[in-house]
């Protein structure tokens, strides 16, 4: 018995995809964005580093906001770690000892939110100096790289919130500290430290403030400032190292779609675990050893997180340099306003404005897509060479009182030698640093002259002896930049290293020829 043929119902998927598609215009943006093309560098993994932190960081969180109750309110501590049953403390105090004890893993979660945010400012810092020695900052990416110098003082200014909300002895004296930096400002000095503390320190309203700025404004502030920079990041042509088929007008590299998506997951997964891992393993800010803080009270031999740890170097061995202006009865300026505000902002606002400095003096205004290798520009390498060296004179003279102790030193002694460092040591790091990448520019133009180092020995007719070298080219090569190879197996001299760790992956099969790597070079020949 013949039966007819059923109509087979139309897929919704698609019909429903088309219908919007004619509605809100979605396919070619994001056909676009699918099919954008991204080069491949291991340095470029610092940024993603940063992104992917900070989404642990507000994973972690929301988390703690739920149990954390920001409130500087006195009350007397009744929980399960002993050795403070009794003490008076605050609740935001109590609240964090109750995470840490009570909370089904809560200990973890906060040590997770800590190690995560050292990660975050340590990827940031390191993705800026990348930017910074490659010259991504030029145009037409100095935007970029402003946003960028925003992105860290709101991610400081993160980090130090969120270093008070615990209201422990650690926190209380760097809160004391930030006090005395900002009452140290002229005329404006005491009107910001009443408004932000409620009149004296330590007052009774800043873990609230503090929480405000933490889990909410700067948070949101950190994500729209982000989001501008990436925004501004597709607007643009990526910027890519050197090397062949590359130039300022293409991009080579994979679509965002399958691979590099796939890529990103997995390194996601990878910061996930490993912040995980750190933070089940190794113990970070045991607040129940620093006991509640104390407005009288200064925890001896403190230090902030690594990233702050340069200003509270600054302020230890800057002079005292306090001016009294004649007005009325004498206006004093504390010295402690100079390393503070002055030089802490005089070195953002520097970073800030550097690339429209450099493009003056280099007079420099054409677009730049293609990286420059630090060695290449001499003076750039230099520059930053400073600035890291002043960098960790400060941050280590951040901790002069604890080796002082340790290694029984003057503490005079090392506030001294810190000073001195602080003069001498980026005029010393920026001389050793030009002539090192000046060095490195002459080794690269002898291999492009004169070939590659061989390793074979010829002897000569009058008894002498002279290294082979393998020539790059039958024509002279121009310097132009890139990475020039060094050793016989870049240049196909040698066969390739056998690719596997304990064993080799790769085994060749029983009597294949050689390949062409394997074989001797004809103008290797020539010379022997």
């Amino acid at each position: 018995m013949a039966t007819k043929k059923e109509k087979r119902r139309p897929n919704p998927v698609p019909v429903m995809a088309a219908e919007v598609d004619a509605r809100y215009k979605i396919a070619t943006p994001l056909r676009s964005l699918m099919n954008r093309v991204f080069p491949d560098h291991w340095s470029f993994l610092l940024g993603e580093i940063a992104v992917f932190s900070f989404v642990v960081l507000l994973i972690t969180g929301v988390f703690l906001t739920i149990f954390f109750e920001p409130s500087m309110q006195p009350v007397a501590y009744d929980g399960p770690y002993v050795a403070l049953r009794g003490t008076e403390v605050s609740k935001a105090y109590e609240s964090v000892l109750d995470i840490s004890f009570e909370v089904r893993g809560g200990l973890f979660v906060r040590q997770m939110h800590h190690w995560a945010a050292l990660l975050f400012m340590a990827s940031l810092i390191l993705h800026m100096l990348r930017k910074f020695f490659t010259g991504a900052f030029r145009r037409p990416r100095e935007a970029n790289w402003v946003i960028g110098v925003l992105l860290f003082v709101l991610a400081f200014l993160e980090g130090w919130s969120g270093y008070g909300l615990p209201d422990d002895g650690l926190s209380g004296t760097g809160l004391r500290i930030a006090h005395a930096i900002m009452l140290s400002i002229p005329v404006a000095g005491t009107w910001i430290t009443a408004s932000l503390f409620g009149g004296e320190y330590p007052g009774s309203v800043i873990i609230e403030r503090l929480n405000v700025l933490h889990s909410f404004l700067l948070p949101g502030l950190v994500l729209a400032v982000a989001g501008l920079s990436a925004l501004l990041s597709m607007r643009q042509r990526p910027a890519q190292f050197p090397g062949p088929l590359r130039t300022e007008n293409n991009v080579v590299g994979e679509r965002l779609f399958p691979r590099v998506l796939m890529k990103r997951a997995g390194l996601f997964s990878i910061v996930f675990a490993v912040v995980a891992l750190i933070a089940g393993v190794l113990q970070i800010n045991p607040v129940w050893l620093y006991g509640p803080s104390s407005g009288s009270d200064a925890a001896s031999s403190s230090q902030p997180d690594w990233y702050v740890m340069f200003l509270d170097g600054l302020l230890r061995i800057f002079p005292a340099w306090q001016i009294t202006i004649p007005i009325g009865d004498g206006y004093s300026i504390p010295p402690v306003f100079w390393p503070g505000v002055v030089v802490f902002g005089g070195m953002l606002t520097l970073t800030a404005a550097y690339p429209y400095i450099e493009r003056r003096l280099r007079r420099d205004t054409s677009w730049h897509n293609l990286l420059e290798r630090p060695r290449d520009a001499p003076e750039r390498t230099g520059v930053g060479a400073m600035a890291v060296t002043f960098y960790l004179v400060a941050a280590v003279s951040g901790i002069n009182d604890i080796i002082a102790d340790k290694f029984h030193i003057s503490v005079n002694a090392m506030v001294l030698g810190g000073r001195i460092a602080l003069v001498l040591g980026p005029a010393l790091a920026y001389f050793i640093t030009v002539r090192i990448c000046l060095g490195l520019q002459q080794h690269d133009r002898q291999v492009l002259a004169h070939g590659v180092e061989t390793g074979i020995i010829r002897r000569l007719p009058d008894g002498g002896f002279a290294e082979v070298h393998q020539h790059l080219s039958t024509e002279p090569l121009p310097y132009s930049g890139w990475a020039v190879p060094k050793k016989m197996n870049r240049v196909g001299a040698l066969a390739p290293a056998t690719k596997g760790f304990f064993f080799p992956i790769e085994r060749p099969r029983a009597g294949s020829e050689p390949s062409q790597a394997d074989e001797p070079q004809p103008d290797l020949e020539r010379q022997l």
